[in-house]
């Protein structure tokens, strides 16, 4: 695994300067490709039965149609081949605009993610799946859209935390003790999405090892908005244990500065081994090899990039490479591809 001494440098090196994804006003970087047309307290009604479909599934089999043999629970599990997908960012374009929820693009992209061959063995996602006041009525719905969607997937879902899980902004920062406290919407995601995984914190870890022993790795699933000393000293105790792979899965990437965790993580990360840094925000795929940081944030908000809404999946090769494939939800064909080392 490679060291992450240089990551302001990789992020400086970003192709393009895309349109701000959050609510604050970052920007940060895309790539070109084609032209995109086109939901741990009880929670009540519908938004009810999603959480409890979601936690059917907290515990699931890698089916015989993916070939890869494992249990994968909420703390993980062991597979023959790591194969996982990535789907970030899925809200509507305005505040409280529940009717505008792209719920047909979610799910579309679910259902292809269940019918790859091989079928990824689990996914991780990258943060806002609502566009809500604060504290407002219309983020349990639309957190209900989401999770509706994504029961397509029959195999189990890590997700991370978004701005949009906190107040919008991209520099808030929720949680007890922080600036913005509870929000409804950071209460309605802590039960709805992170409740049926048994985690009571908004950051959490799993890991995923090799039936043979040959291999390990680790993911940790940050905060971002959401960040205090408490985090910054697990993350760093969590990076610290050794893994053939490390994948830290956070809502912002380098460039969105003004999030509360992405200056003092770069000092954690660069002092241990970083196999990638996976990241949504920006709505947009983008693949930066050299400061191992992949962004997915293409998952059905608005668009601030060239190419059409979609997914990663990711795949362990035999001589410990992991190939990263951005597949467009329309055609299901292969956009961009990357290969990068442990």
């Amino acid at each position: 695994m490679k060291y992450l001494h240089a990551f302001l440098v990789a992020a400086a090196a970003a192709v393009v300067v895309v349109a701000c994804a959050g609510t604050g006003n970052e920007t940060s970087s895309g790539t070109a490709g084609s032209t995109a047309s086109s939901t741990t307290t009880t929670v009540e009604s519908v938004a009810s039965s999603s959480s409890s479909t979601a936690a059917t599934s907290s515990s699931t089999s890698a089916s015989s149609s993916s070939g890869m043999p494992g249990v994968i629970k909420p703390t993980g599990g062991t597979l023959d081949t790591l194969s996982f997908a990535v789907v970030g960012d899925t809200r509507p374009p305005n505040e409280d605009d529940t009717g505008g929820y792209p719920t047909g693009v979610i799910t579309k992209i679910w259902q292809d993610v269940e019918a790859a061959s091989p079928r990824p063995a689990f996914a991780i996602t990258t943060g806002d799946y609502q566009y809500a006041n604060p504290y407002g009525v219309q983020s349990k719905p639309q957190l209900t859209a989401y999770l509706t969607a994504r029961q397509a997937f029959s195999n189990i879902v890590f997700p991370v935390m978004g701005n949009h899980e906190c107040t919008g902004y991209t520099a808030s920062n929720c949680g007890p003790g922080n600036t913005d406290g509870i929000t409804t919407n950071y209460t309605n995601f802590m039960s709805m999405m992170l409740g049926p995984l048994g985690a009571t914190a908004p950051y959490y870890s799993f890991e995923v090892n090799g039936t043979n022993g040959a291999w390990t790795a680790k993911f940790l699933m940050v905060a971002c908005n959401a960040w205090d000393q408490t985090q910054a000293q697990w993350l760093d105790g969590e990076l610290a244990k050794a893994t053939t792979y490390t994948f830290v899965v956070r809502h912002e990437g380098v460039d969105a500065t003004t999030a509360p965790c992405v200056t003092p993580m770069t000092s954690i990360l660069s002092s241990h081994p970083l196999t990638l840094l996976i990241a949504g925000h920006t709505h947009t795929f983008e693949f930066d090899a050299q400061g191992r940081q992949m962004i997915v944030g293409n998952g059905g908000a608005p668009l601030s990039g060239h190419l059409n809404y979609g997914y990663v999946i990711a795949s362990q090769q035999p001589n410990g490479t992991i190939t990263y494939n951005e597949y467009d939800y329309m055609t299901n064909q292969v956009v961009l591809n990357y290969n990068l080392s442990k």
